[in-house]
C-alpha cells in the first residue's frame, strides 16, 4: 500500500510539539484530520480547515461556510457580479475562495504537489499545524496510520491558544503560584497529560483501521 510519512508540528509551540506519522495515501482530508486529532491528543470538538491559498481553496467542516458558498455559487453561476447585485462586494469575497468538504476530497495530489500543508483547528484558539511530507512509502503494510515518534504534551482544549497555553504551563509548573491547585484541577479535568506514543498509536489502530477509504 502506498503511504506518506508526515511530520505534524504545532506552530509557535515552545518547546516544539510534534508527531511523525505514516498515513495511507488513499485517504480523504477527513481521515487526515482524524489522524492529527488522535496523534496530537485533541478532542475533535471544534471546526477545522486545511488552507490552500495557492488555489484559493479551503477544505473545512464548517457547514455554514460551505452552504453559503454553494448557495451563492449556484445563484450567480454564469452571471456577472455588479454594484447592483453585490453593492458591498460580499458575494464576490465569498466566492473568491472555493470551499470543499473534507470527506469528499483526497489528500494525495495536494500533499505531493505542495509538500507542506497548513491545518487549523479551533478558529477561536487558532491552533495552526504544519503538515510536512517527508517521505513516500511504496509498501506500507497497514490499513491505518502509525505514529513513529513525537514530543510534547498537547495543550488542553480551550486554553486560549499559544499565549493561553504558555500561561497555563507557568501556573501548572509553579507550586507556589496562588492559582496552582485550581489550574491543576482544571488541567486534569481536560485530560492534560504527557505524550504517550504507545497509547496514541493504539488509538489510531483501534479507531481508524476499520474506516479505510476505498
Amino acid at each position: 500500500m502506498r503511504a506518506y510519512q508526515i511530520k505534524i508540528e504545532l506552530v509557535d509551540s515552545k518547546p516544539l510539539i510534534w508527531r511523525r506519522v505514516i498515513i495511507p495515501a488513499d485517504v480523504t482530508f477527513k481521515r487526515l484530520h482524524d489522524t492529527i486529532q488522535f496523534a496530537m491528543d485533541w478532542w475533535d470538538s471544534h471546526l477545522y480547515e486545511f488552507e490552500f491559498p495557492q488555489e484559493k481553496l479551503r477544505v473545512t467542516n464548517d457547514e455554514g461556510a460551505y452552504e453559503e458558498f454553494k448557495f451563492y455559487q449556484e445563484k450567480y453561476k454564469g452571471k456577472a457580479l455588479t454594484k447592483r447585485n453585490d453593492p458591498h462586494g460580499f458575494i464576490a469575497r465569498t466566492l473568491e475562495t472555493a470551499i470543499r468538504q473534507p470527506q469528499t476530497i483526497k489528500i494525495d495530489r495536494y500533499l505531493e504537489e505542495y509538500k507542506t500543508l497548513t491545518y487549523v483547528y479551533d478558529f477561536g484558539d487558532d491552533w495552526r499545524h504544519q503538515i510536512e511530507l517527508e517521505k513516500i512509502i511504496a509498501d506500507y503494510q497497514f490499513g491505518y496510520p502509525t505514529i513513529l515518534e513525537g514530543e510534547g504534551a498537547c495543550p488542553p482544549e480551550d486554553v486560549g491558544g499559544i499565549p493561553g497555553y504558555e500561561e497555563f504551563l507557568r501556573v501548572w509548573n509553579d507550586p507556589k503560584h496562588p492559582e496552582h491547585e485550581e489550574m491543576r484541577q482544571w488541567g486534569e479535568s481536560q485530560h492534560y497529560r504527557d505524550f504517550d506514543i504507545a497509547f496514541r498509536s493504539n488509538l489510531l489502530k483501534t479507531c481508524l483501521k476499520i474506516k479505510k477509504v476505498k
